[in-house]
């Protein structure tokens, strides 16, 4: 029995030590981006005290709408739904299809162009809280990347404020698909250090998450084996007796 206990002791020490040097230095990373993630506000993360993307324009009273059968006929593919609402001052009538969305006049159902860089400003500026806005420049997005995942192609409003926040309008619908901030961008570098994913920051599935939280489990049991075998029972015993 002594002798197994001993091999047992001896496994979980050296198991407890080359695992603390192999993975030691991630766990400081995981509790450190960890810890900070969640200092930071999750509202100005989300540039929530900046850019209000849920901003709802009333169509003005009295407006006359195009027959619906208009926007169907007219949008190429079989339609799932038609959503009213105001893009910049014109009511518009936003058709998804099947083969994706398309915008008409509300009132005219005239097809229109996609969403362009003033518009695209436009509709950033409204978004805007402050009754200050700092100047701004828009930029044409047409392939996905870390800071954006959105719908494409879409135009990414920055703006030279302290927070260098950048407002993205999908093209396709003129809506407000994301807001960064530099909060975002210090969120988003903890957090692709937390799921070991440093290119894409978006894949919690690696191999390398899976091989260093197998290993911290490990490390954990093996901790464990070791405080069980070398707490001092004997003593406490003797010492309540």
């Amino acid at each position: 029995m002594k002798r197994y206990r001993h091999r047992v002791h001896v496994f979980a020490s050296r198991a407890h030590k080359w695992l603390a040097l192999f993975i030691g230095v991630q766990l400081l990373i995981w509790f450190a981006s960890g810890s900070v993630m969640s200092f930071l506000p999750i509202d100005k993360v989300r540039g929530e005290h900046l850019v209000d993307r849920e901003v709802v324009t009333a169509i003005p009273a009295g407006t006359r709408f195009a027959d619906a059968a208009l926007f169907a006929a007219s949008a190429g593919a079989p339609v799932e739904a038609i959503t009213w609402h105001v893009m910049g001052n014109r009511p518009v009538a936003e058709v998804k299809t099947t083969k994706g969305i398309k915008l008409f006049d509300a009132a005219t159902g005239a097809a229109l162009p996609p969403v362009d860089a003033a518009s695209a400003t436009a509709i950033a500026n409204a978004a805007w809280k402050s009754a200050s806005k700092p100047i701004s420049q828009a930029s044409r997005v047409t392939v996905e990347s870390p800071e954006y995942r959105g719908a494409l192609p879409a135009w990414r409003i920055t703006y030279a404020d302290p927070d260098a926040t950048s407002i993205f309008v999908a093209a396709e619908t003129g809506r407000i698909t994301a807001v960064r901030t530099g909060t975002w961008r210090l969120y988003d570098f903890f957090w692709s250090l937390h799921i070991m994913d440093w290119k894409n920051h978006e894949d919690f599935n690696t191999w390398w998450l899976l091989v260093f939280s197998i290993g911290g489990l490990v490390l954990g049991l093996a901790g464990t084996i070791l405080l069980v075998m070398r707490w001092p029972f004997r003593s406490f015993r003797r010492r309540s007796i």
